[in-house]
């Protein structure tokens, strides 16, 4: 079982749109929580850094800055994952687009590291992230597991893209920022209580 991180296991997201939104409008943006969120949540930093293009000295640090203090603040884990995490049965890791320093933090402040130690993967590990299937394809093969014996767990249309594109099956957590409509139809099968996967897995089996 794969997971990814923001927005399955550690609820980042509403803390990456609120800090990347003022961001870009400090810099002449004209958008909103709702449009950052649909064209950023669930990319790589490469992709966002390229959509962004251009910005003033010292602008990308501040960012950092202040993503990283709002994170420390208020980071916690997805409501419910905690519980499915303790009644899975099958070997499971996390694959995300986020670097390793990234994750790593981010599972450190929540207490979810021990329970991924040495099976954490990052774009940073393949050649392209998602919505690539690389990095689900590169996860998978370390865990020496087939493709199509894996289930992506995710929360972005980058992400559950990615997972259909590495033939594995996919659950799309629809309780999160992502409208359940930007999901459907994608090949996932959706589902709104993290707590109960370990019952969606075994009915897919």
């Amino acid at each position: 079982m794969i997971f990814d991180c923001d927005g399955v296991l550690v609820d980042s997201e509403p803390i990456s749109v609120r800090v990347g939104t003022a961001a870009l409008r400090r810099i002449g943006w004209d958008i909103d929580e709702a449009e950052y969120a649909e064209r950023f949540v669930g990319c790589t930093n490469e992709y966002w850094a390229e959509q962004i293009g251009r910005t003033p000295p010292g602008w990308r640090e501040q960012v950092n800055a202040d993503y990283a203090a709002a994170v420390a603040a208020e980071l916690c884990t997805v409501e419910g994952i905690e519980a499915a995490l303790d009644r899975l049965d099958v070997p499971f890791c996390v694959a995300s687009n986020g670097r390793h320093r990234t994750i790593r933090r981010s599972l450190e402040l929540t207490g979810l590291a021990d329970r991924f130690a040495g099976r954490v993967f990052s774009a940073e590990d393949v050649a392209a992230g998602k919505p690539e299937p690389d990095l689900f394809l590169h996860a998978a093969a370390t865990m020496g597991a087939e493709p199509e014996r894996c289930v992506v767990v995710e929360d972005s249309p980058f992400g559950v893209t990615a997972a259909i594109r590495a033939g594995m099956r996919c659950l799309a957590f629809a309780g999160g920022l992502t409208p359940a409509a930007r999901l459907s139809g994608l090949g996932a099968t959706l589902f709104h209580d993290p707590a109960k996967l370990p019952d969606l897995i075994g009915a897919l089996d």
